[in-house]
Order: C-alpha cells, then sequence, then structure tokens
C-alpha cells in the first residue's frame, strides 16, 4: 500500500502563470500537490482556453482569497471577427461566418460602446453554478438555463493590434467580466460577427504577470525553493490601511476583544500588526472608535 503524504501548514499567495489547458481547479490541484499544502483555493476562474495570472492562496492566506476574487482584473484578449461559435470562444461549434470590412477605427468605435457599467448575459458555457451545478454541464447535455443579466464595469479598452480579421485589446474590468462575452458583443455591433481566439490575465489585485511562476519552473526547484516563491499573507490586502498594536492590545484582539488604540483610526477593513510586525489578520473600527476583530490568523 502506498504510504499517504503529510500536508504541510504552509501559508502564502503563489502567483502562478496557469498554463493553457489547464482548469483553475486542475492548476490548483496541482500546486497543492507541488507544496504537500494542507489547505488552498484560487481566486478567481481562468476557463483552460486562457492563460496567465492566478493567484493561489495556501493556508491562512485562503482566508482572503475572496478580495483577490473580486478585485479588478487586466486580460488581454485576442478576437477572431467573422465567426462566430456555440461557446463564444475557439472551442465551440462554428455557427455562422461572415466576411470582414472593418477598418481599425471602425474597431475602435465599437469597442468604446462598451465603456462603463454594462449588462452582460452569462454565458451557457460557464462555470456559473445553477442549482449546484455549472452551467456548462447544462449545455452539454442540451439544456438552455435563463440567465438573469449581471452587471459588470469596463474600465478601459486598448487596441494592442488589428489586422484584417484579427484584433488584440487590453481590457481592465471589474469582477465577473466575461470577455469572451465582450468579444462577441463586439463582433455583433460590428455586423461580422467574433469570437474569442485567446485569453491572457496580466493584473490583479496590485499583483502582475512578471511576478508569476510556472508550473514547470515550480517542478524543477527543491520544497525549500518553491517555498522562497510564495509572497506573505498579507500582500493580498496590501491596499488596506495598516495598523499597529502594541503588545497588550494584541493579546486581547487575538482573544476576540475589541481594543483600544491611540491616533486616528480610518474607517473600514484594516491590516492589524503586533509591535513586532507580525501580521495579525483583519480588523474594524466600531463606532466607539475601538478595533474589532474581523478575520484573523490561526498564529
Amino acid at each position: 500500500m502506498q504510504a499517504k503524504r503529510a500536508k504541510r501548514p504552509i501559508n502564502g499567495v503563489l502567483l502562478l502563470d496557469k498554463p493553457l489547458g489547464y482548469s483553475s481547479n486542475q492548476a490548483l490541484q496541482k500546486i497543492k500537490w507541488l507544496y504537500q499544502a494542507a489547505k488552498a483555493g484560487h481566486t478567481g476562474t481562468l476557463d483552460p482556453l486562457a492563460t496567465g495570472l492566478l493567484p493561489i492562496c495556501l493556508g491562512e492566506a485562503t482566508k482572503f482569497a475572496q478580495v483577490l476574487t473580486d478585485a479588478d482584473k487586466t486580460y488581454i484578449a485576442t478576437l477572431k471577427l467573422g465567426i462566430t461559435t456555440t461557446t463564444a470562444d475557439a472551442e465551440g461549434d462554428v455557427v455562422a461566418v461572415k466576411s470582414v470590412n472593418v477598418s481599425p477605427e471602425q474597431f475602435d468605435a465599437a469597442c468604446q460602446q462598451y465603456l462603463g457599467e454594462i449588462s452582460q448575459i452569462p454565458p451557457m458555457h460557464s462555470a456559473l453554478k445553477v442549482d449546484g451545478k455549472p452551467m456548462y454541464e447544462y449545455a452539454r447535455a442540451g439544456q438552455e438555463i435563463e440567465r438573469k443579466p449581471r452587471q459588470v464595469k469596463i474600465y478601459a479598452i486598448e487596441r494592442l493590434m488589428f489586422d484584417s480579421d484579427v484584433a488584440q485589446i487590453q481590457v481592465t474590468c471589474s469582477k465577473g467580466t466575461y470577455i469572451r462575452t465582450l468579444a462577441e458583443d463586439i463582433g455583433n455591433t460590428l455586423g461580422c460577427g467574433a469570437h474569442l481566439a485567446g485569453l491572457r490575465r496580466t493584473t490583479t489585485a496590485g499583483y502582475s504577470l512578471a511576478q508569476t511562476v510556472t508550473i514547470e519552473a515550480l517542478e524543477a526547484m527543491d520544497l525549500a525553493a518553491r517555498d522562497a516563491c510564495l509572497l506573505p499573507v498579507d500582500s493580498a490586502i496590501a491596499d488596506l490601511a495598516k495598523v499597529t498594536l502594541d503588545m497588550d492590545a494584541a493579546y486581547y484582539l487575538l482573544q476576540g476583544q475589541a481594543v483600544w488604540v491611540p491616533g486616528k483610526i480610518p474607517s473600514g477593513d484594516l491590516r492589524l500588526y503586533d509591535a513586532n510586525g507580525r501580521f495579525l489578520g483583519l480588523g474594524y473600527r466600531l463606532s466607539n472608535g475601538k478595533i474589532a476583530p474581523k478575520r484573523l490568523l490561526v498564529l
């Protein structure tokens, strides 16, 4: 009988360059295995067709995974004009083929129509769950599920390349934005149709693609080198205000009590540290001025 692998209580954030063909969950399970991690979670789905930045939280960092999931994101998307598919991306069957007679200026004008807050209908071939089952499972079974439009925000669309029937754009958007739906909508606006031919996530939550590591690189490392690739747990919430507690206040906070801290305390979620610089977790200011714990690390 094969011995069961020991699990490690490892904590931190790994910035993975997710490869083509891996689902987010497959990438997560691979990283969890490589790190022998007792606990891990990813921070927002990337389809198998997509590559790029996928933050993976290990151990105590999973307590802040939702912060990363909710963050704005930037993608580089490749659009194939003139061809629409059943999935709005390159994995689907071709539905229609039309000639393309679009100038770069016309393409830019179509993109500009999708800036700001827009309404999107989630695609049937998506991981969005209905009654506990991903919609793509319904789609594969030939079932059409009614989907409610969702509001998302497109902050910027920049054309990086345009060549006859292929365009590449950089999109900065809110969480929950379906880039393949955006690609299909742009094609419909142009009258020729389009689908998403490629997608790469480049930024999210202050992290960038330049900070990522590949699965292949991790496989070539020993465990100590892999651990050195991890960012600290608090890197996930680096944009929040920082408050340092003295040793007494830190002690009582870790017991679940609200504590007094001298000075002006900002509202909203707070990053809390003890006098030695040790990260304690998240807290928030009460109406009476005290700081209460919200999500603490197990230290």
